[in-house]
């Protein structure tokens, strides 16, 4: 009897808990080990403890917890005495991998849990073991170091290096093709730190973007040596086991044949092949499908798909990609000498291009002011006449600032999350209060431009408040955690620097908007203003029910307010697939709205291509929210600066507006 998987609909024996070909784990009603599978009894089940609200408030209480059966992880947790598991990273075909503190040592580090029925297996255990031993001897920049195989209360798990940053299967899909110069950039490191594991008779058998992180610097790591396969141990991997991922797969992969070096060589090619075209070179509706594909079927040619690719790269490309391994270069040195040729080529034609375009500018403005000379002569002779009538015009008194009466100013709260990957969550936080407090009567609240110029600099509250002419200040951090968020504010005293009010919020990240809202009407009570409309309803509102949606348009404004051409786009990617998860949410329309304009406004975009589509998501913000000001703002500029019809733009200036 079979069980077939209900997510690949794959057949598997009936007495296995996880899907041979996916790793989706079956649900049974009791679970069961491998022991009590092969004595033929049901274990007795043991119901996890709950982490209680109490358990929360202080992370050195929190409770060790390992869900049986699952072979998952609770957050917070302690894990065999030592490790504090913080998030997860991911799971695969071997098991999931956390990002813990090691209480130990005080570091960070990678767990992979290795799954249960692969665990049980003692061959596959002594393979890893000896793998780890030369694995662990690999010190290269390029490399993520593995540390050790452990084990805690039957579960096996491997150690490694926890590398922060993004990997680069994320960046990929941001970014769909990668310039020439960043893909040769990371395919050089990634193999050079494959050169160094080769020479110590390591293949890694399992490279993809998934196994490569861009660290903070933009350096590649490789990651995960945990199924290599030592090339000293023949035999530990028994014939016929096909390891590794379809797309990525070498033909002699595919055939579940030995491998060596230059099956990584063909992994890596395929790699820099979706780099530099945004596309894996083989696609199927099955694993299997994409493997025999590996086997039999030629790859496009790389630069039918980028016609700007070079054509030696190219040629590289389709030489890893050779089915015979013999055709294909045999050495990682001698793939990496040939990368750094085409890098160097590359990087003169851009210098050259550079030269050039510099030089075709400066004729063309010499040309041009010869032309100019004569107006612009008459030019500055009137801007001086204007400048003397200007001064002898009678001078009235100053008009003194308006007194900061009830005031704050809301400062971007700072990002301390331990990978300090959330700056555009924490930017999202101080922009919702700007606009929540700014509905507040009678309580004066400087806007995003004048609050985010301190950003990153270290000034006195009181220094912050004669600047802004306020007499609060209220400053903050968040924590992103895996699924918990800490957000801390305190509200100052702009004339003496001392506290009015702090609090601090442990929250799970969907309660994001619940924690704004207590922010803005703790502020409101401490500073004693009256609050706009029905009392009860929410300062800050949420605008998506989805808190991915949400996500994708903070990382969508942290990008346009970064300003640029390639900040404007990334902002349009987030903003889109925020709608695709929420086709209602109006603030994404809004942010794609503002985007296209300032295309427009910059000369990044035609005015006939940029203008018309931002008026369209404009409209559709306005169908959704029919008082939403971004929207109402935005076609006013559009009604003044691309229609022309003022009397339009002065009639939509004169809505009453709600808040963005």
């Amino acid at each position: 009897m079979t069980v077939k998987c209900p997510k690949c609909q794959h057949n598997n024996p009936d007495d296995t808990l996880y899907c041979g070909k996916c790793g989706t784990r079956f649900e049974v009603s009791e679970p069961r080990t491998p022991s009590a599978i092969s004595s033929g009894r049901k274990e007795k089940k043991s119901p996890p403890r709950k982490v209680t609200s109490s358990d929360l408030k202080g992370r050195a209480s929190v409770t060790e917890t390992l869900e049986t059966g699952t072979g998952e992880l609770a957050r917070w947790a302690v894990f065999a005495g030592r490790f504090e598991i913080i998030e997860e990273l991911g799971h695969g075909g071997m098991g999931r991998v956390y990002r813990a503190l090691d209480r130990k040592i005080n570091e960070e580090v990678a767990l992979k849990l290795i799954r249960p029925e692969i665990a049980a297996d003692r061959k596959t255990l002594e393979r890893f073991q000896n793998e780890l031993k030369t694995a662990r001897h690999i010190s290269h920049r390029s490399i993520g170091r593995m540390y050790e195989l452990m084990e805690e209360k039957g579960t096996h798990f491997i150690t490694m290096e926890y590398v922060p940053g993004e990997d680069l299967r994320s960046a990929i899909r941001r970014f769909g093709q990668l310039p020439v110069g960043k893909a040769l950039a990371i395919a050089i490191q990634v193999c050079e730190g494959l050169a160094e594991a080769h020479r110590l008779g390591v293949v890694h058998r399992d490279l993809k973007p998934g196994n490569i992180m861009i660290d903070r610097e933009g350096n590649a790591r490789i990651l995960d040596f945990g199924i290599a396969r030592t090339l000293a141990e023949k035999g530990i991997t028994g014939a016929g086991v096909m390891i590794g991922t379809p797309e990525y797969m070498s033909p002699e992969q595919a055939a579940a044949r030995e491998v060596d070096p230059r099956s990584d060589i063909y992994s890596l090619g395929v790699i820099l092949y979706e780099m530099v075209t945004g596309r894996v070179p083989f696609e199927g509706e099955t694993p299997l499908g994409v493997a025999m594909k590996h086997k039999s079927e030629t790859p496009p040619n790389p630069k039918t798909l980028n016609p700007q690719l070079p054509d030696e790269l190219s040629r590289l490309i389709l030489r890893c990609l050779e089915k015979d391994r013999a055709r294909r270069y045999q050495t990682a040195e001698e793939l990496l000498a040939d990368l750094r040729k085409i890098e160097k080529g590359v990087l003169t034609t851009e210098r050259l291009a550079a030269r050039n375009s510099l030089t075709g500018r400066e004729i063309t403005v010499k040309f041009r002011l010869k032309r100019l000379i004569i107006p612009a002569a008459a030019f500055i002779a009137i801007i001086v006449i204007g400048l003397v009538l200007w001064k002898a015009r009678p001078r009235k008194e100053a008009v003194p600032p308006p007194s900061a009466g009830k005031s704050v100013a809301v400062l971007p709260f700072v990002d301390l999350s331990p990978d300090q990957s959330s700056e555009y969550f924490a930017d999202g936080i101080s922009d919702s209060l700007i606009n929540a407090l700014s509905r507040v009567r009678d309580l004066r609240v400087p806007g995003r431009t004048s609050a985010f110029s301190f950003k990153g600099q270290k000034l006195d509250a009181r220094d912050i408040g004669q600047k802004l002419n306020v007499k609060t200040i209220l400053e903050g951090s968040v924590q992103v955690m895996g699924e918990r968020l800490r957000v801390s504010a305190q509200l100052i005293n702009a004339e003496d620097g001392f506290q009015l009010w702090s609090e601090r919020y442990d929250r799970r990240t969907e309660d994001v908007f619940g924690v704004q809202d207590d922010i803005a009407r703790a502020i409101v009570d401490t500073l004693k203003v009256e609050i706009l409309g029905e009392k009860e309803a929410p300062l800050v509102k949420a605008g998506t029910a989805s808190l991915e949606a949400h996500n994708l348009y903070l990382q969508g404004r942290y990008f346009w307010n970064k300003r640029g051409k390639e900040n404007l786009f990334k902002s349009i990617d987030y903003f889109e697939e925020a709608l695709t998860i929420d086709p209602k949410y109006a603030l994404a329309y809004v942010g794609l709205a503002y985007a296209y304009m300032v295309l427009g406004n910059n000369s990044f975009l035609p005015p006939d291509e940029s203008y018309p589509k931002a008026k369209e998501y404009t409209l559709k913000a306005l169908e959704l929210d029919k008082n939403n000001a971004g929207a109402c703002s935005v076609l006013g500029s559009i009604k003044l600066d691309y229609d022309w019809d003022f009397a339009e733009q002065r009639g939509i200036s004169r809505r009453p507006l709600k808040s963005t």
